[in-house]
């Protein structure tokens, strides 16, 4: 049958994800680097992925197509759903949508009412909803956080999360395959460093060997280092 169906011109498209994000039907996923529309019966054709796409790569076009069908992609969720539930990268919720932050001037900082500005550079920063393609990653010195580390030291900000892209977890709340999703990163980027901001307790030892797992399975040699934050504030090694 003709009808409307979206359209991914190749050579624009960036690899970031945000169609992936957009489209509530699964109807695309990144392959190679590339969006790709999975299957037509997949697609209703309405163009909801259109706003979402930075480069203007996704169109909707007419053509001879597969219906749409809604049984199927209710299957292909609910699979799709089962196999990658840790990351929740593909449950259409503005908050997953990456962008990049660009940092208050200390000027102005010094003019607001509060004491710092805001030094993260980028959207998501939680480990578990970061899209693995996401281009904040290229050349980035990445800052891997426990997120009582915010709480605990006062200037994280400032003395950690500077020039950095940031990642917050916690490895004993969160069922997450922090392993896998960090080897995904360092396999498609190329990053400049790695920081480990944890606190001094023991389960934060799971970051640490969340990044040593990372590393190996990408095959990938970067510098590293771990930063242990004391429960009363300090800096007690790194």
């Amino acid at each position: 049958m003709i009808r409307k169906i979206v359209k991914i011109d190749e050579t624009k498209c960036n690899g970031c994800g945000l169609c992936v994000t957009a489209c509530q039907e699964g109807a695309l996923q990144l392959v190679d680097g590339k969006a790709r529309l999975l299957s037509d019966s997949y697609c209703d054709g309405l163009g909801a992925c259109l706003p979402d796409c930075p480069t203007g790569a996704i169109t909707v076009e007419e053509r001879e197509a597969q219906q749409f069908d809604e049984a199927a992609v209710e299957t292909h969720l609910a699979r799709q759903k089962t196999q990658s539930a840790p990351s929740a990268i593909q449950s259409g919720c503005p908050g997953h949508n990456a962008r990049l932050i660009t940092p208050a001037p200390a000027a102005a900082a010094k003019e607001s009412s509060t004491a710092a500005a805001s030094q993260l550079r980028q959207w998501p920063c939680q480990i578990q909803l970061v899209p693995v393609t996401a281009p904040y990653f290229d050349n980035a010195n990445l800052l891997i956080a426990a997120d009582c580390t915010a709480y605990a030291y006062a200037n994280v900000h400032a003395d950690f999360m500077r020039d950095k892209i940031t990642l917050i977890g916690c490895p004993k709340l969160d069922h997450a395959d922090y392993a896998g999703k960090l080897a995904e990163i360092l396999c498609l980027h190329d990053l400049k460093s790695i920081t480990v901001l944890r606190m001094e307790v023991p389960c934060c030892g799971g970051l640490v060997n969340a990044v040593k797992e990372g590393l190996r399975q990408s095959g990938k040699i970067i510098p590293w280092q771990v930063v242990t934050i004391g429960t009363d504030g300090r800096i007690v090694a790194g």
